[in-house]
């Protein structure tokens, strides 16, 4: 070969062998960079770090593990959820003492608010009244709707109203004389500000699921377990004015109907034929799942409508259980929260600390 052509070779093959080795070095120098912390936060959008003090909040509750959840679950209800995981980009996180946030002013607006009714002296003491009844027929409305002032509901089904603290009292009073009449909860319940409590009255109902001849036992019974009854959820809260309450109100409720019985064919231990007997369960179910603003001088009422009774177990006047009566039973389903006031003074209306504490106070909930 010539040395002209040989030169010519070997300059093609150094500057393939540059170009890998460049490309190489290219990729790596790219995965590095990926991997670094950055210097700063994005702030395209004007977002701002800010951290809040919780402490004025989370040392009245030395005893509850992470109170601080509390605030973050009114902060995502009032901003969305959404806005921690797209554009722009945000942080939030909390621990006892501080929240950080990382975000737009806007944001930090509707932040600084909620922890501001959270962390406010005067509203720490603040309790809320709730009672949760049912009679089966909704003609109450008949002599009392109206002292009912409508409030908009989204759950289909459900209504809404305001009514003055008398007249509610007055209301409950007449309800508690009709035959149909449940009590689901205490009639002095409270619940503190900020913190969220749960009334929760469920039984596991046992029924034989299936036949399974590989268990041992009366032709190998399966057994299942649902749960009947309800589990409501409230988070009541103040605002910074005190002039006005919000309350998230969960409640979700089950009833077991009937079961419906079905023979099988089974094989018992010495291989005869027989017929064994599963149970298939009817339930009904229902929820509600809303957010009520209201001023805190009147009494919010809440009808779930015409509904599979809440509880079996609930006792009607004079604690007597009612009447069975024929198919699943239904009831209209009510719930009554006030604002109560500050704690002090309701133990001072109670002539002191130890008559108070019968009124089933739940406020470390």
């Amino acid at each position: 070969m010539q040395p002209f052509y040989l030169c010519q070779v070997l300059t093609r093959r150094f500057l393939a062998i540059l170009t890998l080795a460049c490309a190489v070095g290219g990729v790596a120098g790219n995965a590095q960079s990926q991997d670094e912390t950055p210097t700063a936060l994005p702030n395209e959008h004007g977002q701002i770090w800010k951290e809040y003090d919780l402490r004025p909040y989370s040392q009245r509750l030395p005893n509850q593990q992470n109170p601080e959840q509390a605030i973050i679950d009114w902060v995502v209800r009032e901003t969305g959820t959404e806005i921690w995981f797209a554009e722009p980009l945000g942080l939030l996180s909390a621990n006892r003492n501080t929240l950080t946030v990382y975000h737009t002013p806007e944001i930090h607006a509707a932040v600084a608010e909620i922890v501001a009714r959270f962390t406010r002296v005067e509203t720490d003491k603040n309790v809320f009244g709730i009672r949760m009844v049912s009679v089966d027929s909704p003609n109450w409305r008949t002599k009392s709707l109206s002292m009912l002032k409508p409030l908009s509901v989204q759950t289909p089904g459900t209504e809404a109203w305001l009514i003055k603290r008398e007249d509610a009292a007055r209301l409950l009073d007449d309800l508690g004389r009709r035959s149909d009449f449940r009590e689901y909860s205490t009639p002095n319940l409270m619940v503190r500000n900020g913190q969220t409590h749960i009334v929760q009255r469920t039984r596991p109902m046992a029924y034989v699921k299936s036949i399974n001849s590989n268990l041992p036992g009366n032709y190998g019974q399966e057994m299942g377990q649902i749960e009947e009854g309800f589990t409501l959820k409230l988070s009541p809260l103040l605002a910074t004015d005190k002039r006005e309450a919000e309350a998230v109100l969960k409640l979700e409720a089950s009833q077991l109907e009937q079961m419906n019985n079905v023979n099988v064919p089974t094989t018992s231990a010495n291989q005869a034929r027989q017929m064994a007997q599963v149970q298939v369960p009817q339930t009904s179910s229902w929820r509600l799942h809303e957010r009520f603003r209201w001023p805190i001088d009147q009494v919010l009422v809440i009808s779930c409508g015409v509904v599979p009774r809440p509880s079996p177990n609930a006792t009607g006047p004079l604690g007597l259980r009612p009447l069975v009566q024929r198919g699943p039973p239904r009831s209209d389903a009510l719930i009554f929260i006030e604002s109560k006031g500050s704690l002090s003074d309701i133990v001072a209306s109670s002539q002191g600390e130890e008559r108070y504490e019968g009124l089933n106070y739940r406020g470390r909930y």
